[in-house]
């Protein structure tokens, strides 16, 4: 289609060309976007894929997919700016796989962490893009700690699989949570 153009771009560079942060991560200021094509330098570079998303965009129209929470969402991949698609480590992106791997198992309701409701605009073009079918999406919010943080391994928050090897009672868990202060994250769309 046209759509992809390879990123030679380190994270270092993109975050040192943005002039203003967006969100966790500056959006990518689009620097490979008007490289000619160089298959020499592809050989010879580590490199990613993006997705021109104006271009995909202008492709597809208009888009909407459906949240049980949110309602009908109007899709604004371009809020995303050109994401990648295939990693240099990698050969796909999370969008891509997980566009591709709901539609090839036949998906119709994915459940995810409002962590993730920003990227289903991607996922909402892919499928537009691709020819795939539309799921319901339902983004639940997430578990936090007293200081408003998600629970999360990496923080050592406790695996639901450790606390039902202790036995853990889960009306017990909830009450505690609650009491606590544990709370949820919750949508900022």
């Amino acid at each position: 289609m046209g759509l992809l153009y390879p990123c030679f771009c380190t994270r270092a560079e993109i975050a040192a060309s943005a002039t203003a942060p967006h969100g966790p991560t500056p959006l990518y200021p689009g620097t490979c976007r008007a490289l000619p094509d160089d298959p020499a330098r592809r050989a010879a570079v580590a490199h990613a894929w993006r997705i021109d998303m104006a271009a995909a965009i202008a492709r597809t129209g208009p888009l909407e997919w459906t949240d049980a929470g949110a309602g009908t969402v109007p899709a604004r991949a371009d809020l995303l700016g050109d994401v990648v698609l295939a990693r240099k480590d990698a050969p796909v992106s999370y969008h891509l796989a997980v566009t591709i791997d709901d539609a090839a198992q036949g998906i119709t309701d994915v459940v995810r962490g409002v962590d993730l409701f920003e990227a289903t605009h991607v996922h909402r073009l892919l499928q537009a893009l691709l020819g795939l079918p539309v799921p319901r999406y339902h983004h639940h919010p997430l578990l936090a700690g007293e200081d408003g943080r998600r629970l999360a391994k990496r923080d050592g928050a406790p695996a639901l699989a450790v606390l039902r090897e202790e036995e853990v009672d889960p009306r017990l868990l909830l009450t505690r949570l609650r009491g606590r202060g544990i709370g949820f994250v919750t949508p900022s769309h």
